[in-house]
């Protein structure tokens, strides 16, 4: 009888810990948080089964505000500990969390390697073009010409396309949202969550003391609707402020057309499995105020069905089981492969 009683569905207040939360006020992390505790009752995993883990920096405090298990582990790193997790318990729900410092600079490497492999592991890439906890050094992902405490006369430095970046790493699912549109994020984690493999979804964030209003084009009521292209699949691309502009494709060249010259049927019609379209969304990449202008897209630009490491590596282990029988660690280690210095 005890085993038929249902347990209480969880609530958002479920997954909000005791911790004082530590970041700046009017920080974005407010708001992304926010919206993954609001998501993760809809997803139907037990706490226990649930898992965060952070690299260093301002985002890299989220485990201590989740009322999951978490890990705040070392720079760059989160990516390996999450993969070494969840090639050892593929059962659990796991999630990074990093800021754009943390994983593609000193974890790049890490990041690129995770992605090809494609573990079931959902990542919240935090982008703040910055270096907040450092106290506003110029990021891997600042635009050229930042003036930064590390950068007084402005960044030389060209800066990474992150998603372009992930794309070119064989990611599985590449996607983009921003904490100032609450409804938008919680659609693209709840598609992340549902993806097998490594899911990637960079995330807007506003470092209000750093670098306050990065991209306020894109997420300010005035200029958010010409700005911004909100990408879904099977729809044609269009935006504006009265919703009469689209996206037309000049052989592969993309180009903004007025739809009272074009067709709606015209237009370029978003394919979440086209990789080579998806090339061509991750690079419409240009600043508001360039003469080739296009429009800064958001949602989930691709997706792709691909074996994970995990299953791979279980099956494989499965086999070799089967065909040897259960391995002796005592022979390995004294087996006959032997140097002489």
């Amino acid at each position: 009888m005890e085993a038929n009683i249902l347990e209480p569905k969880l609530t958002a207040k479920d997954f909000v810990t005791d911790q004082e939360v530590r970041w700046c006020p009017g920080c974005g992390d407010y708001s992304i948080i926010k919206q993954v505790q609001t998501v993760m009752p809809d997803l139907g995993i037990p706490r226990e089964q649930i898992v965060f883990i952070s690299g260093i920096g301002c985002s890299s405090r989220f485990p201590y505000y989740m009322e999951t298990f978490g890990m705040h582990s070392i720079h760059g790193r989160a990516t390996a500990v999450a993969s070494g997790l969840k090639a050892s318990r593929p059962e659990l729900s796991v999630w990074i969390v990093t800021g754009d410092g943390d994983s593609l600079s000193i974890g790049g490497n890490h990041l690129i390697h995770l992605l090809r492999r494609n573990f079931n592991i959902n990542v919240l890439l935090f982008n703040n073009e910055i270096y907040g906890l450092t106290k506003g050094q110029y990021s891997p992902a600042s635009p050229m010409g930042s003036i930064t405490k590390s950068s007084p006369m402005g960044s030389v430095d060209h800066p990474f396309n992150p998603l372009a970046l992930c794309l070119g790493a064989d990611a599985t699912f590449v996607a983009r949202s921003m904490d100032r549109d609450p409804i938008h994020l919680r659609e693209v984690l709840k598609r992340a969550n549902a993806h097998n493999g490594t899911s990637m979804v960079e995330i807007y964030q506003n470092c209000n003391v750093f670098n306050d209003g990065a991209f306020e084009v894109f997420t300010e009521k005035a200029t958010k609707k010409i700005n911004t292209l909100m990408v879904e699949h099977g729809k044609p691309l269009i935006f504006g402020e009265n919703s009469d502009k689209g996206i037309k494709l000049d052989g592969f060249k993309p180009m903004v057309v007025n739809l009272s010259d074009v067709s709606a049927n015209d237009l370029w019609i978003h394919d979440e499995k086209d990789a080579v379209k998806a090339g061509m969304l991750v690079r419409f990449f240009d600043k508001p105020s360039s003469e080739h202008y296009l429009p800064r897209p958001f949602g989930v630009f691709y997706t792709e069905d691909r074996f994970c490491y995990e299953d791979a590596m279980m099956a494989q282990l499965q086999e070799a089981i089967s065909k040897k029988g259960k391995g002796d660690l005592d022979a390995l280690l004294k087996g006959n492969n032997t140097w002489t210095i």
